[in-house]
């Protein structure tokens, strides 16, 4: 899971990327690089967040007016500055790429890239071998107008979709040609755009994993792009865009659950009301499940489970009360790199109120237990302070499976729904009382307002690999490499 961002503007986009990336931080932060391009790329990179990686001096010597960014969350690839995007090559002509989502068939399509096509790889990035292939689709690309252009460029997406398999949002920039978004088949992570009028009523766009940065920039969202969907905005300023190849439309439902910020609207689904319905939902099965137990208070694991907690104690009609204090200067502790350090952050970011907690039936709502580290951290913190009763709800269903499609899931083990019944997480997290969200109940949260899919992608929840291809024994592969 990574954020990206492109943007073709009328005016120098560094600054705007670098902000777009500051509303995007949440989506990653091991790394964040920014691209520019006139008649050549100019590009910045650094490790650690988005504040720490740019100064004004380097975002100044970034020129042009069409540029690309990203934030890294590494699910592939290493930890040094050659591993962080975006990437680009000199030919057939200068290409640049950022990239968001993982490469299920990248070992495959590496190998053949050094042993047939003789082409070295400079990082272990799967981003790298997207962009030789998307470069070597447009080899034979003629220098002909925006239209003829547009119509090589669909045929190379083609090509792109045909040999790629796995879930990638791309943003790319060809010098002398303009900016490009395209969108795998299936549309697993996502791709929004938007639209900001000049005065001279020519348009700017923006193309981003997220809409958070279009309110700040005085962009206006334009929608999402469709599965198998590319988008070209000429150097003119003309936008082009045509579904090259559509299939079955399966957004990732961990988007809505726990990565995108709930002020951000995913292919037409506002995360803040999928979120509400979730807590709705799982508090009415609570009722159905313990109709004789009612907590105290209900108390959210912040942030990403506030919105689902004041649904669920309004649904109970319980006080919603934010017994735990989260210090926003400690990055997300589900995607930092160990066990280890994600039950030692823990503690650094959440301070318990005791004044909340004491004496009273607490319910903690959190997203999702993946690991079950940070859940477990939760529920000794709350039992230190003196609760009488410590129950524990989540948004999400059990995760049982890896997921392949950009999630820092990486395997089964580390997985405590793979790997223990419904009893022994309720030992081990130490609660009184565990329930889960059903698939049924996540879905319906999700697609309740009519939207142009019927089900996204639960494949870490359910199994079911929207790409194809996941055997028992290609699984084992891929998680030996992660």
């Amino acid at each position: 899971m990574c954020g990206i961002v492109g943007i073709a503007s009328h005016e120098p986009v560094a600054s705007l990327l670098y902000e777009s990336l500051i509303h995007l931080q949440h989506r990653g932060q091991d790394a964040a690089g920014i691209l520019t391009s006139d008649q050549r790329f100019y590009v910045k990179h650094g490790l650690g967040l988005v504040r720490d990686s740019f100064t004004s001096d380097n975002i100044s010597s970034l020129h042009g007016n069409m540029g690309l960014a990203h934030t890294r969350y590494g699910t592939s690839g290493g930890y040094s500055e050659v591993d962080v995007q975006p990437l680009w090559v000199g030919s057939p002509r200068g290409i640049a790429l950022a990239h968001n989502g993982n490469l299920v068939n990248y070992r495959a399509l590496a190998d053949e890239l050094r042993s047939v096509k003789h082409r070295h790889l400079n990082s272990s990035l799967d981003s790298e071998v997207l962009l030789q292939i998307f470069a070597d689709s447009l080899h034979d690309a003629r220098a002909e107008d925006d239209e003829a252009f547009f119509q090589s460029l669909v045929k190379a997406i083609h090509m792109v979709h045909e040999r790629v398999e796995g879930a990638y949002s791309v943003v790319s920039l060809i010098i002398g040609r303009g900016l490009i978004a395209f969108r795998d088949p299936h549309a697993i992570r996502p791709l929004v755009f938007g639209e900001r009028k000049n005065a001279d009523d020519k348009s700017d766009y923006i193309f981003a994993s997220e809409t958070t940065p279009f309110y700040a920039l005085g962009f206006e969202p334009k929608g999402d792009l469709a599965p198998g969907e590319v988008a070209y905005v000429s150097l003119s300023g003309k936008l082009y865009r045509q579904i090259v190849t559509p299939r079955v439309f399966t957004p990732c439902a961990f988007e809505y659950v726990y990565f995108a910020r709930p002020d951000s609207t995913l292919d037409e689904v506002s995360v803040y009301r999928a979120r509400l319905r979730m807590g709705q939902n799982l508090a009415k099965r609570w009722m159905a499940a313990f109709p004789d137990v009612l907590p105290d208070i209900v108390i959210p694991a912040p942030f990403t489970a506030n919105t689902a907690a004041l649904s669920f104690a309004h649904e109970l009609n319980v006080r919603y009360s934010e017994g735990l204090y989260k210090n926003p200067f400690i990055g997300r502790t589900f995607i930092m790199p160990n066990q280890s350090t994600r039950s030692r952050s823990v503690r650094h970011k959440l301070n318990p109120q005791r004044t909340e907690i004491e004496n009273k039936k607490v319910l903690v709502v959190d997203d999702s237990i993946v690991r079950g580290t940070t859940s477990r951290e939760i529920v000794k913190m709350i039992r230190e302070c003196g609760a009488a009763e410590v129950n524990f709800v989540s948004t999400c269903p059990p995760i049982v499976d890896p997921c392949f499609y950009g999630i820092d899931i990486p395997s089964r083990k580390d997985l405590i729904a793979a790997t223990h019944t419904h009893e022994e997480i309720e030992r081990y997290l130490g609660v009184d009382r565990l329930l889960y969200q059903t698939q049924d109940d996540l879905v319906e949260a999700i697609t309740r307002r009519g939207v142009a899919f019927k089900r996204p992608c639960m494949a870490c929840m359910d199994g079911k690999y929207v790409c194809g291809g996941i055997t028992e024994e290609k699984m084992k592969q891929l998680e030996k490499v992660r």
